[in-house]
C-alpha cells in the first residue's frame, strides 16, 4: 500500500464501512439502502449546514454535531430509499395494513411513513458500518442530524438519512461534547 495519510486511511475505512452496510442482511432480500461516502467538500457543507440549522432552530445539538462533522475525517451517509410495505400487514408503521401504508406520504425533516421492517434494515446497515469502523479503531458516532442536512442539501434520494462521521485523532472527538 502506498503511503497514506491518516485521513486517507479513514476514507478507505469509510469505503469498507460502505461494503459492510451494503452486505448487511435485508428483509426479503430486497435492498432499499442508499449509501454514499461524502466527498470532502460535501463533508464541510454538511457541517456548515448543521451549524446553520442549529442557529435557525435554536437547537444546540445541531451546532455541536455540526462542529463534530467539521472536525471529522470523513462521513458515511446511509438512507432508506422510497419503498412499499414489505407485505406482512404487521401494523408496525401505524397503518392497518401494507396497502394503507402504501397510500401515505408525509414531509418533515424526513419523509414518511416508513415500513418498520425497512427501518430495521437501515438500522442493521448502520450498525454493520459502525462495527467496521470500530474494528479498525476509527472513532465514529451515528447521527440523525447529519441526515437532516444531507436531505436539505439534496445529497441523497432517501426518505430518511443518517450519517456516521469518522475520526482518528489522539482523543475521540465524539465524547465529552457537552450539551
Amino acid at each position: 500500500m502506498p503511503d497514506m495519510s491518516i485521513q486517507d486511511t479513514v476514507v478507505f475505512i469509510g469505503e469498507l464501512m460502505a461494503v459492510s452496510a451494503r452486505t448487511a442482511p435485508k428483509a426479503a432480500g430486497q435492498d432499499y439502502i442508499e449509501i454514499k461516502l461524502a466527498e470532502e467538500s460535501e463533508r464541510v457543507a454538511l457541517g456548515a449546514d448543521m451549524i446553520q440549522i442549529g442557529n435557525e432552530r435554536k437547537i444546540p445539538g445541531f451546532e455541536r454535531d455540526g462542529k463534530n462533522v467539521m472536525d471529522s475525517d470523513a462521513v458515511l451517509l446511509l438512507g432508506l430509499l422510497p419503498h412499499k410495505g414489505i407485505g406482512l400487514n404487521c401494523g408496525a408503521c401505524g397503518h392497518a395494513n401494507c396497502e394503507e401504508f402504501n397510500k401515505q406520504s408525509g414531509k418533515g425533516d424526513f419523509e414518511g411513513p416508513s415500513c418498520a421492517i425497512r427501518l430495521l434494515d437501515l438500522g442493521i446497515a448502520l450498525g454493520s458500518a459502525a462495527k467496521t469502523a470500530s474494528e479498525h479503531n476509527v472513532d465514529n458516532r451515528i447521527m440523525y442530524r447529519i441526515g437532516v442536512s444531507a436531505k436539505r442539501l439534496g445529497m441523497m434520494e432517501s426518505r430518511l438519512v443518517h450519517g456516521i462521521p469518522m475520526s482518528a485523532k489522539g482523543k475521540n472527538i465524539f465524547f465529552d461534547r457537552g450539551k
